[in-house]
């Protein structure tokens, strides 16, 4: 999952699929990146779980899976948490020498 988030390209991606659904090359268009980078980094976050597609008409859509994005934003707290406890640790140790 991580790896995934940290391409800032997929980052890009996440901000336009969370404006609205939309198909790859519409992606392409608004990014500067080629559809076929688009659709390779929309694989990627399709395999995490962080998209989906789906059949609109005769093209593929994508928009983003809000659930699986809460979840990985909630481990991020929880990281976060805890690097914050550990650097607060070693600053009480440091002013204490």
């Amino acid at each position: 999952m991580f790896a995934a988030l940290a391409d800032p390209t997929r980052w890009s991606i996440l901000s336009e699929l969370s404006a609205g659904d939309a198909s790859a090359s519409a992606l392409a268009g608004r990014l500067p990146v080629t559809r076929q980078a688009i659709a390779k980094h929309l694989a990627v976050l399709q395999e995490v779980g962080l998209v989906e597609s789906f059949r609109a008409g005769r093209e593929l859509q994508y928009r983003v899976l809000g659930s699986q994005l809460s979840q990985t934003a909630r481990q991020l707290d929880t990281i976060g948490a805890e690097w914050d406890r550990r650097l607060t640790a070693i600053k009480e140790i440091a002013e204490g020498l």
